[in-house]
Formats: C-alpha cells, structure tokens, sequence
C-alpha cells in the first residue's frame, strides 16, 4: 500500500506530538469519498490544534487541517464521481475526522461541495475557512439589513484571516470599512484591502462603557472579549455585528444596554456545521464580490512541512492575511 505525506498529532503522557510524516490508506478514517488533497490553509483554529493551546482535537492520532481543496478519487456517494474537483470546510475535520493536512483524505459526502467555477483549488484555499466564515459574516448583516448607505462597518483582527477577507469583500460591496489592527505596520496592507479608516485595537480591547458613541453601522469580530462587548456599545441604532471568533477570549463582559436601548442584533456565525446549500451560496458570493488581486495580495504559500511552525506563527499574531499549503 502506497504511503504519502501527512502532518500527525499524537497524545503523550503530559503533552502531544506533532511529526511531518507519512500514512496510507489504511489510516484514514471511513467515508464514501476519497479525495486526493492538493491544498489546504493555516487558520487560526489549525494553530491551536498543532500547538495543542485549545482541546481542539478530540481524537488522537489525528492529521489536522480543518478544510482542503482537491479532486475526488474514489467514490460511492451518488453526488460525486472521480476527477469531481471540491472543498471541504469544518464537520470536525481536523478535530474529529482526519483532516486536510495529508495527499488524500477520506469523508462523507455529504460534506463536500463542489469547486465554483472561477476558482482554482489554491485560490479557494486562499480564501480556505476563515474567508469563507467572512462571507457568512457579511451574508448575515446584509441579512440584518446593513447595508452600504447605512454607514461604515467595523472589522476586528483585521489583518488576520477573516479580517482580511473581510474587508475586501466589503469594499467591493461598496461599504466603508473601519479597520481594529494592533499592528502599525499593516497599515497600507489593510488600506491596499479597502479600509478607509484604521483604529488601534487598544481603542476596543479594554473595559469600556455600557453604552459609547455611535460609530458604525455594523461590525464583523473575529476577537470576543472586551473587544466584542465595545463594538456592540459602539454600534449605531438598528446595526447589527456578526461574531464569529475568540482570538481575545471566549467572556462577553458587555451589558443588555446596546440590544434595549439601541435595538442593536448580535449574529452567531458558525462556520463548521452549515447546511450545504448556504454553504454553496457563499462560495457563489465569494467568486462574485472577492476581488482576485486582492486575494493574492493577502496570500502566503508553504509546504505542507512548514505548516506546523506557520501554526505556531498565527497564534503568536504573525500571520497577515491568508496562508495556503501546498499538499499534494
């Protein structure tokens, strides 16, 4: 049985192990699809994963990479037959289900959609889960009724993952975009994006008012914490802002003051168990409201090697924008 490259954690006594290494066939988990991985992405939730600093992974051993891009090589799923090209976002992949980080992958098919055309399998990876999670995140405060003429929307973490692809898609959309960065030197990055205003992430990551001045129409948070509660404070009567991340902290130390005094929505925004077809419609979105140009601007490619210390890298804030493996 012929082996091929994968990144394996595994569980010791005190810690885990994570090895560039290789499997087979027989490794990977049951499925009706086997699909033949030529990209996959570094996310914020992969590094924790790696870096074992979040009970990420559930199962051990396990090959992380909670998406992947690739061609579909066996099948006995009705909807999908060789040389079909597709994604995979979430489902516990990565966590539970043996992930993207490896040449072939084995899931149902039921968590698999198809590649867009108008994108190639790096390019959706570029965009990869956390671009896609800021298309949910746009799809639910135009949902809520924010739109451009509304006013500016706030994006924290904005050079990361999220952020980044966030801000593009929002400038096509023709919204002023409010950039929340502590990196100075990602300035021209993020206005190279389309943010018109930038503003230090200190301004929002302490303990603020029940209520502050009103800033922005809505907001996308990839942060929680403190910062999450200061966009809600902050946010214009009737706005909405769509959470989606914890990068400062899973609490909420915010008031009921935004929601009955303002009517302000917050929006959950999970990106691991949404049905298939809006998954679909935001990948549609993405190939229609994500400039290219600007996609490969915020991109960065490694080997599928060199993914274990970008894992390390993105929690320690080091990672601007999107980073794409190469895997097959």
């Amino acid at each position: 049985m012929t082996a091929f490259p994968a990144v394996l954690i595994n569980k010791t006594d005190d810690a885990q192990d994570v090895a560039y290494t290789e499997i087979t066939d027989a490794d990977l988990m049951e499925g009706d699809v086997t699909v033949r991985v030529s990209h996959s992405t570094v996310n914020y939730k992969d590094g924790l994963a790696i870096t074992g600093k979040a009970p990420v992974v559930r199962r051990f051993p396990m090959v992380p990479g909670i998406d992947f891009a690739g061609e579909v090589d066996e099948s006995t799923h009705l909807d999908w037959k060789p040389g079909d090209k597709v994604i995979l976002n979430g489902w516990g992949v990565g966590e539970t289900h043996l992930g993207g980080y490896a040449a072939k992958a084995r899931v149902p098919g039921d968590w698999l959609v198809p590649l867009p055309d108008g994108l190639s399998a790096a390019q959706a990876m570029a965009v990869g889960t956390a671009g896609y999670t800021a298309m949910l995140c746009v799809l639910a405060i135009e949902g809520a009724g924010v739109t451009p003429d509304k006013g500016p929307v706030v994006v924290t973490g904005a050079a990361g993952g999220v952020g980044s692809v966030a801000i593009a898609i929002l400038a096509k959309l023709g919204y002023p975009v409010v950039a929340s960065t502590g990196r100075q030197s990602e300035h021209d990055y993020l206005r190279d994006l389309g943010a018109t205003e930038i503003i230090d992430r200190a301004e929002l990551s302490e303990k603020g008012r029940p209520l502050g001045k009103e800033r922005w129409a809505g907001g996308i948070d990839a942060v929680g914490s403190h910062t999450l509660a200061n966009v809600l404070a902050q946010t214009h009567y009737g706005g909405a802002v769509a959470c989606c991340g914890l990068a400062q902290g899973m609490d909420l130390p915010a008031t009921v003051a935004p929601f009955i005094l303002r009517g302000i929505s917050l929006l959950g925004v999970d990106s691991v168990m949404v049905p298939k077809p809006k998954r679909i419609a935001a990948w549609q979105r993405i190939v229609t409201d994500l400039d290219r140009d600007k996609l490969d601007a915020m991109t960065t490619t490694v080997s599928l090697k060199d993914a274990i210390q970008t894992a390390e890298t993105i929690l320690a804030g080091g990672v601007r924008g999107r980073t794409v493996v190469e895997v097959g």
